[in-house]
């Protein structure tokens, strides 16, 4: 049986969890936070990577990332360093970025899918000095060095899985544990350790600021806002993500142990969760759609986290599984935002968010900036201690973001008479696919680039396995009609200078675009054209039209 049961334990009420969370205080600095756990957790096991066998005790992991440092150290890294850090989910990653934060330095997590282009574009935004660099994205590095997109010495890329000189090894830098590290300056919780892109409101990514005190204290809300006990936490996705770092915080607080996949797998995710015991998890709703198994039930999740599940099927997941399963809503900007405490069954369905979270206000307003009464629907701002500091080297767009201290999510919400926040829809011209966020706006100037392309414009299509896959609309140049070979010369083009997961699936062709006044491209309308969004288009998936060609 699941563990809905658990529910029976008595706890304190939500206001008097948030207000021990709010009052206490908070560990002094990311490596404050690693001693008290080791002290207490010495031989306790931290993490189990368990597709690579690479497992940690607390004891062990802090004189691993003690030993890290003090090479970091030495080799160059000081307070205030840019890291570029591009490695798939593996131990190095992690203690990398530990290890950095022990000494003050900066993590600017790089997908290990990017292109030279989407590297360059990090790179170069986040300001980056050096580089930690799995072997298998070293072919990418060196390229964008070649071409002069970036320029990084060789002396200062540090290479996980085998190196050549210059280039330091990160095997060898991590192979001498130390009990202590005393970083040469004071680190402390306004101090950087993150620079970690989001794909925002529109446009390229952009790099959030995250302090010190943004990932101690988004650690201690997930840890402790549900007042119950997380032994065994899964993280699936990957740790260039925010999702992977602030589990494993969220498990340090603990004192459990987090179970790491190398990559999400919606087929094998309930098998994770029997097999390792599971209690806590970020759930994928698409599971929904799996085959029946008769073993769905058997697991010991006493919360599962879902995010923008349909109000349908929200009752029905909890029962085929049974477990509990309660909505939840963050940014990278804001970290933890809203949650609906794991009590709530009574809200199951509703489509409610939650709640805010410890260290988080919240309100919705109109175009105006005045806030807006129960049920009417606005913008929601929130803030609080330990949000972004802002873009990195970017004021206009943390201006258009930020008012009198609050920050401008872009999202329309409204709020019921007893304070339950609900999610109205986004005013952000993204696509969510799986765990990836897509700009729109950065796959359009990519499409808009290729030769035969007057025009294109990119929208999100209704998946049942990913939540969205993504569509392009394409406006020919004169004198050119839609035919595979250019079809072909656009994925080319997209599969070159995106990631592979932002190509377009389904590309239609249209004369002309509907607009709006101002002659801006109308996406609502586009997507209110047919009811289902693949009709019309050319799947390269499937390598076919599905219907007729537009």
């Amino acid at each position: 049986m699941g563990r809905t049961d658990v529910l029976a334990e008595p706890v304190p009420d939500y206001a008097e969890r948030r207000r021990r969370i709010e009052a206490e205080p908070l560990p002094v600095n990311l490596q404050a936070l690693i001693d008290e756990a080791a002290l207490e957790a010495g031989d306790r096991l931290l993490w189990d990577f368990f597709e690579s066998g690479e497992t940690i005790t607390y004891a062990r992991m802090r004189r691993t990332v003690n030993g890290l440092a003090g090479k970091l150290l030495d080799a160059g890294i000081v307070k205030g360093t840019h890291v570029g850090v591009m490695l798939p989910n593996i131990a190095a990653m992690p203690l990398t970025w530990l290890a950095l934060g022990c000494i003050g330095a900066i993590m600017a997590p790089v997908n290990v899918s990017y292109r030279e282009r989407e590297l360059a574009h990090v790179v170069k935004s986040a300001g980056v000095d050096w580089m930690v660099v799995h072997k298998d994205c070293l072919p990418i590095v060196a390229e964008a060095n070649a071409r002069g997109l970036i320029a990084i010495a060789q002396k200062r890329i540090i290479v996980v899985g085998g190196a050549a000189a210059p280039m330091l090894s990160w095997e060898t830098l991590a192979a001498e544990p130390r009990d202590q590290f005393e970083a040469p300056q004071p680190v402390g919780h306004d101090d950087l350790l993150n620079i970690q892109f989001t794909s925002g409101t529109s446009g390229f990514p952009k790099g959030c600021m995250l302090t010190q005190r943004y990932w101690i204290s988004s650690g201690k809300v997930n840890a402790f806002r549900d007042g119950r006990r997380y032994e065994r936490i899964l993280a699936s996705t990957p740790f260039f993500y925010m999702d992977p770092q602030w589990l494993l915080l969220m498990t340090i607080y603990q004192r459990g142990t987090l179970f790491v996949a190398a990559r999400q797998s919606t087929s094998r995710f309930m098998e994770w969760i029997r097999r390792y015991r599971i209690q806590f998890c970020l759930l994928p709703w698409v599971l929904h759609s799996q085959p029946d198994n008769p073993l769905d039930a058997k697991n010991e999740i006493v919360r599962a986290n879902v995010y923008g599940v349909p109000r349908d099927l929200h009752a029905k997941l909890e029962a085929r599984y049974d477990l509990n399963a309660r909505e939840a809503f963050g940014m990278t900007e804001l970290g933890p935002a809203m949650f609906m405490p794991v009590e709530r069954s009574d809200m199951v369905g509703s489509g409610s968010c939650g709640v805010p979270c410890p260290f988080r206000e919240c309100k919705i307003v109109d175009e105006e900036g005045r806030e807006v009464g129960a049920g009417e629907v606005g913008e929601l701002l929130v803030r609080g201690p330990g949000i972004m500091l802002g873009y990195y080297n970017n004021p206009e767009a943390t201006a258009s973001v930020f008012a009198d201290g609050w920050f401008k999510t872009g999202d329309l919400f409204r709020v019921d008479e007893q304070g339950h926040f609900y999610i109205v829809g986004r005013k952000k011209d993204m696509i969510r696919r799986s765990a990836e966020n897509i700009a729109a706006r950065e796959v359009e100037s990519v499409l808009n680039a290729v030769p035969v392309v007057a025009e294109a414009a990119v929208i999100g299509v209704p998946d049942p396995l990913r939540g969205e896959e993504v569509k392009a609309y394409i406006k020919l140049k004169d004198g050119f009609e839609p035919s595979e070979e250019i079809i072909a010369s656009i994925i080319d083009k997209a599969g070159r200078e995106l990631a592979p997961f932002k190509v377009p699936r389904f590309y239609a062709f249209l004369a002309d675009f509907p607009r709006t006044a101002s002659l801006k491209i109308a996406k609502p309308q586009l997507a209110a054209e047919t009811a289902d969004l693949r009709t019309g288009s050319y799947d390269r998936v499937e390598n076919r039209w599905i219907g007729s060609p537009q």
